[in-house]
Order: C-alpha cells, then structure tokens, then sequence
C-alpha cells in the first residue's frame, strides 16, 4: 500500500473543509446561551410606555425569568424585547 495521497484525495479533503467549518460554528452557536444582557434589551424594573409590563408579555416565564434577558426579572418590568401575549 502506498503512503502517497493522490491529488484527487487533496483536492476532496480541502473541499470538505468549508461544510465541516459550517458544522463546527453551528454546534458551538447553539451551545452559546442566546439570551442577552438587561443592557442590551434596556430592561428596567418598572413599567414600560402605555404601562407595559413583563408579566404581559410573550417571552415572560414565571415567576422571574424571560425567554430573552438574563437573570431574575420583575413581573413589573420592561424591556425593548417587549411581545404582547396572544389573547
């Protein structure tokens, strides 16, 4: 058996390496938690504009949580991510 790699072997290795890039990011974005800072979604603990509040919205999980902002999250809060809840 010979120790020498073709030149069609090269050529399919390095075409592989654009979708084995593409999987690699892949994996490591959803390992990633997505959900961003009170700083990026201006979360305040009170009231947002026309008394909007988290417990209001979509993306709220209670007691204290959202979908979209990290850390504890007041009932009576808003952020800019602000979802009303289907009726």
């Amino acid at each position: 058996m010979s120790d020498r790699i073709s030149r069609g072997e090269i050529i399919s290795l390095i075409a592989g390496l654009p979708a084995a890039v593409a999987v690699t990011t892949a994996v490591a974005s959803a390992a990633d938690d997505s959900s961003g800072t009170k700083a990026q979604y201006k979360y305040q603990a009170k009231p947002g504009p026309k008394g909007q509040v988290c417990s209001g919205c979509a993306l709220f999980k209670a007691p204290a949580a959202c979908q979209l902002v990290k850390g504890k999250i007041s009932p009576k809060g808003y952020c800019i991510a602000y979802a009303p809840k289907a009726h």
